[in-house]
Formats: C-alpha cells, sequence, structure tokens
C-alpha cells in the first residue's frame, strides 16, 4: 500500500513538474516588460535567413537545416513563405497566411497546418500554437507544436519549438532568424 502510494506521488510529481515548470508552461505574459517591442509586421519581414537543428525525443540531433524566408505585410494581414533545406538534402516549403489582431492576437494558416494556429505577441516574444500534419514519407502524423520567437536586441530572432503527440515531446527545433544582409553589406 505504501509502495502504491509512493508511486502515485511520484507520478503526480512527474506530470505537475511537465505542466508547471517546462517549456509548455511558459506564458506570454511573462514577457510583457522585455523588449524591443515583437511587432510581426516589421520582424517577420523583407527577406530573412535561418538556420537551425531539430533534435529528436532522446535529445540527439536528428537533422539541421538552413531557410530562405520572406515575409511581407499589408496592412495586419501577411505571408511568410519558407524554403528549407536539411541536411539529407530534402527540401520543404511552406506559405503562412497571418493576421495580427488588434488585441496582440495573430491567427496562422498553413496547407500542413490542421485548422487554424493561434498566436500571441507580448514584448520581445510571440508564442504560436498549431497542429502539424507530418507529410505521407514522414508518417503523415499530427503534432501539437509550439513556437516560441524571442526578438534579440539586434533584431534576430532566436526560435524554439516543440512537437507533442499526445502529450509527449517528440522533437525539439532551435534556430535563428535574421534579416538577410544586402549584396552590398555581404561583400562589401
Amino acid at each position: 500500500m505504501a509502495l502504491s502510494l509512493f508511486l502515485a506521488l511520484c507520478i503526480a510529481l512527474v506530470a505537475y513538474r511537465a505542466q508547471a515548470l517546462s517549456f509548455v508552461a511558459q506564458r506570454p505574459e511573462a514577457y510583457a516588460e522585455t523588449g524591443p517591442p515583437f511587432d510581426p509586421r516589421h520582424v517577420l519581414s523583407g527577406p530573412m535567413v535561418s538556420e537551425g537543428v531539430i533534435y529528436g525525443p532522446t535529445g540527439k540531433v536528428a537533422s539541421r537545416f538552413e531557410a530562405r524566408m520572406e515575409g511581407s505585410w499589408q496592412g495586419t494581414r501577411g505571408a511568410l513563405v519558407e524554403e528549407f533545406t536539411y541536411d539529407s538534402g530534402r527540401t520543404q516549403n511552406r506559405r503562412w497566411e497571418l493576421v495580427l489582431h488588434n488585441d496582440g492576437s495573430l491567427t496562422a494558416t498553413a496547407p500542413d497546418i490542421v485548422g487554424i494556429g493561434r498566436g500571441e505577441v507580448s514584448g520581445a516574444t510571440l508564442r504560436l500554437c498549431y497542429r502539424l500534419r507530418l507529410p505521407d514519407e514522414a508518417g503523415g502524423h499530427e503534432l501539437d507544436v509550439t513556437d516560441w520567437l524571442y526578438l534579440m536586441p539586434g533584431g534576430a530572432v532566436m526560435n524554439r519549438s516543440q512537437m507533442r503527440r499526445f502529450g509527449v515531446t517528440l522533437a525539439e527545433l532551435v534556430a535563428t532568424m535574421r534579416p538577410e544582409a544586402s549584396p552590398e553589406v555581404a561583400h562589401g
């Protein structure tokens, strides 16, 4: 009986830690006083480059990638086109359709997103939650994704994302995003 109670307590503590003290426990309001302010119409605008890694469920790097991105906005409606190249040679493209709302929330859709992604801007951050449908060659599963974008003082963005299924973290992405240097700046 004491062993059963002890095991139940251990399971409850692990579950509490996972919900209250982990990546998914972050809340936008915790970043409200941070700066510079994350305005998606400026931060996610124009040509950008990204480099990142994707960690598998064991914490080992499963993939590395580079991406070119192009963001454009007309008022509160925007598009973000992403072109990924992975270390395996595989490529992937995505076009996000974004809507920024007056209350600081953001909605996002893309062909491989199930339903509507929901985001919130707060201080120097943007949190976006959505359900991603993997390609058929990757199993076609649907994963719950939480993206956190942190605007750095120099204008770069740090992106940390977790992909979960049934509450279990299957992958984590860490990437940088930054405005692409113009050819004049890059070479001269």
